[in-house]
């Protein structure tokens, strides 16, 4: 085993911890990346705070991009050198789930507690989420990796292991969002911003944006939004209703893990149309809707995990909009953070104004 620098969780809702921590090297099926850079997500900060359980300690981070510096046996074509990003979904590549082209709800389970990761002491340590990448390095699935261009920085590649393709994904993959179709997009954060990109590569017609901020609104028609409207309005799905010519969306996108905003959901919705589930609410949260509406109108709700994408498919894709001008990456970065700084960074994304906060490593 090695030693690397990791944040590591050892109490709910409590600051990160900096310290060394033991990797293991890549076992069959697995490489080890050196990371050039990881962004922050809010799934991270909520495991942080203890809104889903889990184990202790834990290193979270999931969304990040590096250089292979290992390779294990049967690690597919993967070799030393290469650039990729590293993403959470872990699929085994012949469950049911995998064999029907939906790899982001594998089947076959994974124990992050048993995985590569050690305390300095030798005790256990969650590999949280597969990744554990608020560390110098990670050993993951050679499924769970994507090899872009060497010449793609890797700030920028980090965005499209999570953030990136769970917008992208939920509007083009889970709503199938089809030329001139109308959509809502609940929430312009990181994941919402996304989802609006990827309603506008798909040709939607009109796309609202609903936010808190009035700034955050603005951005979001940098990004495509046509319309925007205040979360806060008195009734806001009538003013979406407006924007959208009287009548309501085919698709409504929520991109906030907020109670509130699932209650609300169906009421966005026309006739046929589906709202798709992004955001992760805690556990034990409960929404509310009525089923005569939704059965009556032909409307429906869908989960999506990680924009239901295949990321062999769906990141080199999403790395040819971008350097076709297509897909804005540079745009979605707020701010840039060492290991060191991470608590920072994490409270400066709580606030709610960041778009992505992104971690890099020094590896000089």
């Amino acid at each position: 085993m090695q030693k690397i620098k990791a944040a590591v969780c050892r109490a709910f809702g409590e600051p990160l911890v900096i310290e060394d921590v033991h990797l293991a090297p890549p076992g069959t099926g697995e490489v080890e990346v050196t990371l050039d850079a990881v962004a922050i997500c809010h799934s991270d900060i909520s495991y942080a705070d203890g809104a889903w359980g889990g184990f202790l300690p834990a290193v979270y981070g999931h969304e990040a991009a590096g250089v292979i510096t290992a390779v294990g046996e049967a690690a597919g074509d993967f070799k030393v050198g290469d650039p990729v990003v590293v993403t959470l979904i872990r699929a085994c590549g012949s469950c049911p789930a995998c064999a029907g082209g939906q790899p982001t709800i594998c089947e076959t389970p994974y124990d992050n507690v048993k995985g590569p990761l050690k305390t300095g002491d030798g005790g256990q340590l969650e590999q949280a989420m597969a990744c554990g990448a608020f560390a110098e390095k990670v050993v993951v699935s050679h499924r769970q990796i994507v090899k872009i261009p060497d010449d793609l920085p890797k700030e920028l590649a980090s965005l499209l292991s999570c953030g990136v393709i769970t917008g992208v994904g939920a509007a083009v993959n889970a709503a199938g969002v089809r030329p001139g179709q109308d959509v809502v997009v609940i929430g312009a954060g990181g994941v919402g911003l996304n989802a609006i990109q990827g309603a506008r590569i798909a040709g939607a017609r009109r796309i609202v944006a609903v936010d808190m901020t009035e700034e955050k609104l603005e951005i979001a028609k940098e990004f495509g939004a046509t319309h925007g409207v205040l979360a806060g309005l008195d009734q806001p799905w009538k003013a979406a209703y407006r924007a959208l010519g009287g009548r309501g969306a085919d698709a409504v996108l929520i991109t906030v893990g907020a109670v509130p905003a699932y209650d609300q959901a169906p009421r966005y919705l026309g006739r046929g149309g589906k709202a798709i589930m992004i955001g992760m609410p805690h556990s034990g949260d409960m929404a509310s809707y009525e089923p005569v509406v939704l059965a009556a109108l032909g409307q429906g709700i869908v989960g999506s995990k990680m924009g239901d994408v295949v990321i062999q498919r769906d990141i080199p894709w999403m790395v040819d909009l971008y350097k076709q001008g297509r897909l804005k990456l540079d745009e979605l970065i707020s701010g840039r953070w060492s290991l060191d700084q991470i608590n920072e960074a994490i409270a400066d994304t709580k606030t709610g104004s960041a778009k992505r906060n992104v971690i890099l490593f020094d590896r000089t």
